[in-house]
């Protein structure tokens, strides 16, 4: 256990700074010295986000497992080009869950339960687990919330006795705190830093480094005024900036001598260079071309619903040098007739329907796959961008007007979307959707083989319905193709249209599998086409 070396992650002031991207960022900066292995530990008494709007939590993240975690695991992912477990991500739902069936089943012999020390050593003993099982270079523990939230006082104090546990020269504390800028004033503020950090040294944590976000840069003297007053040397004080793009805080935290300052704490080897990485950045930073995607759901108010969808946009145009500006549609306002697809998709040059679920805005989603169909331009549809792009081929090709999902109108007479057989009996709804990664076989000669370059790709999946297997001769027989099913021939996983610039839907969630230096291949082909570029020819042939 000792060779390991932990950066703990913590954050102050308020929530939304960016403690998880700046986790990956830090990730990517060390990412060579070894094996990495990052954990988040949430406050919430749910056991995973699954159950959660993402309207109010952001995006459900699905892992190669099957498990459903918060969004700062896409971060990590697509940062450090890993793919994360479910026990991995802690959160007080689990440690409670755990620590209660303990004492019923009369683990604890007697004794009274208390939040110290039986909560906070249950988080101790899961953090140990994975050590175990995963056998380490460097762990990465990000507490998600603010220091001084209740919910996630536990962490902070399991956090403060690791220190003992490992010795301090293998345990190096990163804080992300808020510089303020006052228009009234005209400069930055840092006494709320301040007041966090001595927060933070109540709880028994000395920060070996400080974050600071903060409209600009950080003058050499708000430096060295902070470095005084918290008692940290000049080179501890980070200048975290606003940036245009996430994927330069690496860049921006080598340039500002976080990596020196982590390499000299834990004593770390030097990890990979950040050439390629550079490379995608400038690529994204003067782009040569660009394109407009129109991005069709009814969760659009808030923009942290499809993150990995907006991440994956971006990879791919990163690896052409292209600008993917977003045009948000809500399809609510289609379905009650505010806006027509033309009108809505006027200059957009590819039309993206994502993931989703229910039946508000559903017609107006199906109204942009046809406009797409019928007018050439390029289509992605994402899980139910599958599914409704089915029902709008069942309709208006094979001449069944009143196709539908059952989970829309479980009457429907021609039920071309329904529910997966082994779903009929499941009530609970955390965790029991399909669930995580499966190996899908790729149909030869198709726009998927040609994209994947491969005969059978992995891919993540979060659903309960599919093509209903009645209706896939009558489907392919109207000229639909099932470019990959599902290994025992059941599930349709990718449909294309021959004869059409780039039409294609994946009953998987393939943001999810999506790198800057790996984009997935979909998207990769569907960005190429909204360009106006020729098919790939090429295959991104390491995308497994």
């Amino acid at each position: 256990m000792h060779h390991t070396k932990f950066i703990i992650v913590t954050g102050g002031v308020l929530s939304g700074l960016g403690k998880g991207t700046a986790t990956a960022a830090i990730g990517r900066l060390i990412k060579g010295v070894g094996k990495i292995v990052t954990v988040k530990c949430d406050g919430y008494l749910n056991v995973d986000p699954g159950t959660m709007n993402p309207v109010e939590h952001g995006e459900v993240f699905v892992l190669h497992d099957g498990g459903e975690v918060d969004m700062d695991f896409g971060h990590y992912e697509r940062f450090l080009d890993i793919d994360c477990k479910f026990s991995w991500n802690l959160t007080s739902g689990k440690i409670f869950n755990s620590v209660i069936a303990r004492e019923r089943k009369g683990d604890f012999l007697g004794k009274t339960i208390q939040i110290f020390p039986h909560i906070t050593n249950e988080v101790k003993a899961w953090w140990k687990r994975t050590l175990d099982e995963e056998k380490p270079d460097v762990m990465m523990i990000e507490i998600g919330g603010t220091v001084g939230d209740i919910e996630n006082a536990w962490y902070i104090e399991a956090a403060r006795q690791l220190k003992k546990i490992v010795g301090s020269d293998n345990v190096c504390y990163v804080h992300l705190t808020y510089v303020p800028f006052l228009d009234s004033v005209g400069e930055p503020k840092t006494k709320p830093a301040q007041r966090d950090i001595a927060l933070l040294r109540e709880k028994g944590i000395t920060p070996d480094a400080i974050l600071c976000r903060s409209r600009l840069p950080l003058s050499k003297k708000l430096k060295d005024k902070l470095a005084l007053l918290c008692d940290l040397e000049p080179e501890q004080i980070i200048s975290a900036p606003d940036i245009d793009d996430i994927y330069e805080i690496p860049l921006m935290f080598r340039q500002e001598g976080l990596l020196d300052l982590l390499q000299r704490r834990l004593q770390l080897p030097s990890g990979q260079d950040l050439a390629s990485w550079e490379v995608l950045v400038n690529n994204i930073r003067t782009p040569q071309r660009e394109c407009t995607i129109a991005i069709c759901g009814k969760y659009t108010e808030l923009r942290d619903s499809y993150a990995s969808v907006i991440e994956a946009l971006t990879h791919a145009g990163a690896q052409i040098a292209a600008k993917v500006h977003l045009r948000w549609i809500e399809t609510t306002d289609i379905d009650d007739g505010k806006l027509t697809p033309a009108a809505a998709l006027a200059g957009a040059d590819g039309v993206l329907v994502p993931g989703g679920f229910g039946g508000r805005g559903v017609e107006g989603k199906i109204a942009v796959i046809k406009h797409a169909r019928e007018n050439n331009v390029p289509f992605l549809g994402i899980c139910y961008g599958l599914q409704l792009a089915v029902i709008d081929f069942a309709r208006s090709v094979c001449r069944l007007p009143d196709a539908n999902t059952t989970e829309i109108n479980p009457a429907t007479p021609h039920p071309v979307i329904d529910i997966l057989p082994e779903q009929r009996e499941v009530y609970s709804k955390g965790g029991t959707m399909r669930l995580g990664a499966s190996k899908n076989d790729i149909k030869p000669g198709t726009m998927a083989a040609a994209l994947y370059q491969t005969t059978e790709c992995w891919e993540r999946h979060r659903h309960r319905y599919e093509v209903n297997p009645e209706y896939h001769a009558h489907l392919q027989a109207a000229g639909l193709v099932f470019g990959a099913t599902s290994q025992n021939g059941r599930i349709v996983e990718f449909i294309e249209l021959p004869n059409h610039p780039f039409f294609f839907a994946t009953q998987a969630h393939n943001e999810l599998t999506s790198r800057l230096e790996r984009p997935n291949p979909a998207f990769a082909g569907f960005v190429r086409a909204s360009c106006k570029l020729p098919p790939v020819e090429q295959a991104l042939s390491s995308h497994q």
